[in-house]
């Protein structure tokens, strides 16, 4: 079946054109094109750019089906304008073997939506003492690209340095959940006056950026490449930019909930909001911006974390940390960077699909909108708005922080090597129910 979006910006720039998809790729670009029998999608005034890609997503499947699946995360990213993610690996049982991660693939496939890549864990069981099997993971049928213990640090410097050398010689990424564990023992906000006032036990930045810090002297040394999670702290936006001085191969992410949001949303002790790393103070929130307004980070990552209901309607400090973050994401960059100029749409393209494609060495993913190409896109209508609630999100988890919150922009159209994946809020399958 062909596509023809009609009337689109292409990166958000003049002047509006046709864009004809058959067969999964770009073949024409232009105006009164021959569509024949193509289905004809009005985007007039409508953005489109490359399918967003996430590195940091937790599908929770499997294990917690009860929280999330395969499906309905899928269905999820989708609806948030993502052709790609990253399946992080501390599920149950742990994706640390190629019978997990070929399983996570496969089923990605199967549900056909976005393309679901599993993340290896970096050691056996996420527990710190052992390397997991990186090589057999990277050879199977999941092909597994980056290996993490996302949820827990690899606190042990030598098991990092020993988890790096060997990454290096596979050609893999390994990334970084920075949190030194023992600057965090019964932490549950993030250390200052906020935390102090409300009697919430601290959280310390020099938790993350003592981490950051060795981390990129064990990647220089190693000759490895590291990447760093969830950014939280003007202290590691420093960091970053000190190591890539000294040619250190360090890349790095953050949130859209770190761009957003600021301690100051601990005042009602609302659950919701409990978070690892913790939302920061505002200079941090400002400095992340201008971090990745500048490249010293390199993208956005959702941390899309589904949880169940008896985990957030509880006492601050008994929640399990986590948020939900693929349907919001688009919106969320916009209204942080592209609306206070910080970013145009050719650098929410570069934050969102073209970066993270290249630091994981995505082939097929934020390709260039050209005739050839294939058809990994994403639609954007910015002058959407919306309002978030959470029991009409796609994910089975419903803990949104933006319930009740209105944003501008939002995703109206995803293709997947051609095919329409969501379509004004409407999934649909590869069979088309």
């Amino acid at each position: 079946m062909s596509v023809v979006l009609t009337g689109v910006l292409v990166y958000g720039e003049s002047p509006e054109t046709d864009i004809l998809i058959d067969d999964g790729q770009i073949v024409a670009i232009g105006t009164d094109l021959d569509v024949g029998d193509a289905e004809v999608v009005d985007s007039r005034g409508q953005i489109v750019l490359p399918g967003f890609v996430d590195l940091h997503t937790h599908l929770r499947e499997p294990g917690r089906e009860d929280t999330e699946t395969i499906e309905s995360g899928s269905a999820a990213a989708a609806l948030g304008g993502y052709t790609a993610v990253f399946a992080m690996a501390n599920t149950s049982p742990v994706a640390d073997s190629v019978v997990v991660t070929d399983y996570v693939w496969r089923r990605g496939q199967e549900v056909g939506l976005v393309d679901v890549h599993p993340v290896g864990a970096v050691t056996v069981g996420l527990e710190g003492k052992q390397l997991a099997e990186m090589a057999i993971m990277a050879a199977g049928v999941g092909k597994v690209r980056m290996f993490s213990d996302d949820g827990h640090c690899v606190d042990d410097p030598l098991i990092m340095r020993r988890a790096l050398e060997y990454s290096s010689s596979l050609g893999v990424l390994i990334a970084q959940h920075a949190e030194e564990p023992r600057l965090t023992v019964g932490a549950i906000a993030h250390e200052g006056p906020t935390a102090a006032r409300l009697g919430l036990a601290g959280w310390p930045r020099a938790a993350e950026e003592s981490i950051v810090a060795r981390d990129a002297l064990l990647a220089r040394d190693a000759g490895a490449r590291v990447h760093i999670c969830h950014a939280s702290t003007a202290g590691t936006v420093a960091l970053l930019a000190w190591a890539r001085g000294q040619g250190i191969s360090i890349t790095a992410e953050v949130t859209p909930h770190h761009l957003l949001l600021d301690d100051s949303r601990l005042e009602t002790y609302d659950a919701i909001n409990r978070v690892n790393p913790p939302l920061r103070e505002t200079s941090d929130v400002e400095a992340l911006r201008r971090g990745l307004a500048d490249g010293t980070i390199d993208c956005v990552a959702t941390d899309h974390a589904p949880h169940a209901e008896q985990d957030k309607c509880c006492e601050f400090a008994q929640a399990k940390p986590g948020m939900l973050g693929l349907e919001t994401a688009l919106s969320i960059v916009v209204q942080t960077m592209v609306e206070p100029g910080l970013l145009d749409w050719r650098g929410v393209a570069r934050v969102m699909s073209e970066r993270p494609a290249e630091i994981v060495g995505l082939p097929d993913q934020g390709r260039p909108i050209e005739v050839g190409e294939i058809a990994n896109l994403t639609v954007v209508d910015p002058k959407a708005s919306w309002t978030v609630t959470g029991k009409n999100l796609a994910s089975v988890a419903d803990n949104t922080p933006f319930e009740s919150m209105t944003f501008s922009a939002k995703v109206t159209t995803t293709l997947l090597r051609g095919r329409i994946t969501a379509r004004n809020g409407v999934i649909r399958t590869p069979t088309g129910a």
